[in-house]
């Protein structure tokens, strides 16, 4: 038997929006890995299955299992939350695969089974943030030195980019969201909106619209599931709702004008 990897993304994190590839590709295979709370998302999808659940730290043992048991001929399904090309464990894999000198035409099988990423799920559940150009950046500092994040931070800022944020906080993680918010309030005004959403589309889902002034107030809902979306210049609230012009109003008149009727 001919082994093959797919790198699934399960995200949001509910099985009515994980994509239909994503089920048909573990639904193909005898064999499942992932970090435990992503194995756990599809739970009711592997019975039967060969499943190697691992903690949150052992991705590049994670990784290297995952292209054995496919080179020994097993059909392997490693599971990541949301998009496995955003954050997630395709590079990694590609990264192991490179430095073996894989052939992606003659070589092992793999294909990168796109999925929902949190800034789309995020954005769905509060509105439309994500209208105009936005910019992405993790506050894990583990692979990025913290000063090469906040130049990021700072050039997203000066550009008036939206800006969605990953990975707000863990136990060890405290100052980064709180520098993070000082350096934005030098370029944003205090009422600039902010969302805080945690376990999208997940039994944990909570909602928070707020301020750039406010933010602080909620750090009980920052962790690992959680994204924050910082609104620019232009974005509102509106009643329950985060919303970035998409621009319509300079050139169309949005509102349509009431028919006279004879």
């Amino acid at each position: 038997m001919t082994g093959k990897l797919f790198i699934v993304g399960v995200g949001p994190g509910h099985h009515d929006h994980m994509t239909f590839r994503a089920k048909q590709a573990i639904e193909e295979s005898n064999t499942i890995v992932g970090y435990e709370t992503y194995v756990n998302l599809v739970e009711d999808l592997i019975g039967g299955k060969e499943v190697h659940r691992y903690a949150m730290t052992q991705e590049v043992e994670r990784a290297h299992q995952c292209i054995d048991l496919a080179k020994s001929g097993k059909i392997v399904s490693l599971v990541s939350s949301g998009d496995p090309g955003i954050y997630g464990m395709a590079g990694l894999i590609y990264e192991i695969l490179a430095e073996e000198g894989w052939d992606r035409k003659a070589g092992l099988h793999v294909e990168i089974v796109p999925g929902v990423s949190s800034l789309n799920s995020c954005a769905a559940l509060v509105g439309s943030p994500l209208m105009t150009d936005f910019a992405v950046v993790s506050m894990s500092d583990l692979l990025v030195p913290w000063e090469i994040i906040t130049k990021r931070v700072e050039a997203a800022a000066q550009g008036d980019f939206v800006i969605v944020i990953y990975n707000p906080a863990s136990k060890k993680r405290i100052h980064q969201l709180q520098d993070t918010r000082k350096l934005l309030l030098k370029y944003r005004k205090p009422n600039t909106p902010v969302a805080i959403v945690k376990g999208a589309y997940r039994e944990s889902e909570e909602v928070v619209l707020t301020d750039l002034e406010n933010m602080e107030q909620h750090n009980d809902k920052l962790g690992m599931i959680t994204t924050v979306i910082i609104g620019n210049s232009s974005t509102y609230l509106y009643k329950d709702l985060m919303i970035n012009p998409r621009g319509y109003t300079s050139k169309y008149n949005i509102v349509e004008p009431q028919q006279t009727r004879k």
